[in-house]
């Protein structure tokens, strides 16, 4: 017993040296490498080493130009957000009596579900279909992100049911067609703005409904089309309604302005009610953003018309499967605050009233623009600044135009023309006007 120590002591010693001995060369190489130990790491894990720069944002990138910008005077044109006339973010008083609500009745945070919270898609379907709708009962709906993320459920499920590609307008708002691709479609466009009378080039647009396969899928602006806000009128509207329903197609009306493009949430519902009226089984995706001022709660609804209550089943259960493995469920705070606004008659008045407001200001930053530049004499017509809806303006500036904007007047607006009315004030409204006048003459 006592002879068998010594040999396992010394078995431990040679062990010792033997890996010291081992370790030697490799640690003399690293050294030689002068290799460091935070080297060694990034050399073994950098799985997206290979990852190329993407290209920025083209919005984000006009933001960051302008936050650089030091100019008194200059002016942001490009942020798709309302701002009031101090061009500070707008929080509705009704949104704030709502949240306040909400935190009063101390609500859990348990999940919703993946379709959402219920009464929420009971309530905004009702504002978008109307109380006397027939759709009720054959309606498949899920609270969705916002109308960003309605579309991208549309787009998945298009591509998963048969449609290999989605006609668009063009333009159409940027995030459309990124959106569509990435669910698997060819996106294909149709004629909408005529560049010469910066209005709606409907007899291109009547021709290429006509021109596309029979059930093609077609992507329509329910109203305040973004980025010109240029809308059909209500015969237009109906004609098209007709047109389609004769060639079959898939109709997918993008809901992002009802009550903020004229407001008055039912008028801004027309064209969507019309085309149920006539027969189409339409999908439809709603945003609470801009009418509610929610931007940043992403609360939007997404609902399908169907034939019947089997459909709708059946078309539900799908899209559930769907938005399951995509993001499983959505935000509870954003519905809430809706189902605050929408269920209770005196809140709701006091919301059509200050969305109204919202919408009465970008119609008269668009009255004040347009008597500035024809007051100046400026040879352009610029009818189209008031005959366009909504927070966009597609001004008809051309890019050279627009930088020219940009570089010696430091107003900041996409270079493909498109004013945010809600970038307009009275403060700012002589400047920009007499900017657009000397860039245009």
């Amino acid at each position: 017993q006592a002879s068998s120590a010594p040999f396992r002591l010394s078995t431990r010693s040679s062990l010792r040296r033997s890996i010291a001995e081992m370790r030697a060369p490799l640690l003399r190489r690293a050294l030689g490498r002068r290799l460091s130990s935070s080297s060694l790491r990034t050399a073994a894990f950098s799985p997206l080493a290979h990852l190329e720069m993407g290209p920025p944002d083209p919005i984000l990138g006009l933001s960051e130009a302008f936050a650089k910008d030091d100019a008194p005077n200059k002016i942001n044109l490009g942020v798709g957000a309302y701002r009031d006339d101090d061009t500070k973010p707008y929080v509705l008083p009704s949104v704030r009596e709502a949240e306040q609500r909400v935190l009063d009745n101390k609500y859990d945070k348990e999940y919703a579900g993946i379709v959402g919270v219920k009464e929420f898609n009971e309530l905004a379907t009702r504002f978008a279909y109307g109380e006397d709708s027939d759709v009720y009962g054959r309606l498949a709906t899920v609270q969705s992100l916002s109308g960003t993320g309605a579309c991208r459920v549309v787009g998945a499920l298009l591509a998963r049911f048969g449609w290999s590609s989605i006609y668009v307008p063009n333009p159409t708002w940027g995030n459309h067609i990124p959106i569509m691709k990435d669910a698997g479609l060819e996106v294909k466009k149709y004629r909408y703005y005529d560049a010469a009378t910066c209005g709606l080039d409907f007899a291109g647009l009547c021709e290429d409904v006509r021109a596309a396969p029979d059930g093609s899928a077609f992507l329509l602006h329910a109203c305040a089309h973004n980025p010109t806000g240029v809308d059909p009128t209500q015969e237009q509207w109906a004609e098209l309604s007709q047109l389609m329903k004769s060639k079959k197609h898939a109709i997918f009306f993008d809901s992002a302005y009802q009550g903020f493009a004229s407001g008055d949430a039912e008028k801004d519902a027309w064209a969507v009610r019309k085309f149920v009226e006539d027969g189409h089984n339409i999908l439809l995706a709603q945003s609470f953003a801009k009418n509610f001022g929610l931007y940043g709660e992403r609360i939007g609804c997404l609902s399908a018309v169907c034939a019947d209550q089997d459909e709708a089943a059946r078309v539900l259960s799908q899209l559930k499967i769907l938005i399951r493995p995509m993001y499983s469920n959505p935000p509870v705070t954003g519905a809430r605050l809706v189902i605050e606004v929408l269920k209770d008659p005196a809140l709701r008045e006091q919301w059509t009233k200050e969305c109204k407001g919202m919408a009465d200001r970008i119609m008269e930053m668009r009255t004040q623009l347009r008597a500035k530049l024809e007051g100046m004499g400026n040879p352009r017509p610029w009818q189209h600044i008031t005959d366009q809806i909504g927070m966009f303006c597609f001004s008809g500036l051309s890019e050279a135009e627009v930088l020219q904007l940009r570089s010696e007047h430091h107003i900041y607006l996409t270079s493909n023309g498109r004013i945010s009315m809600a970038g307009v004030t009275s403060k700012n409204i002589d400047h920009l006007a007499t900017s657009m006048h000397k860039v245009t003459t």
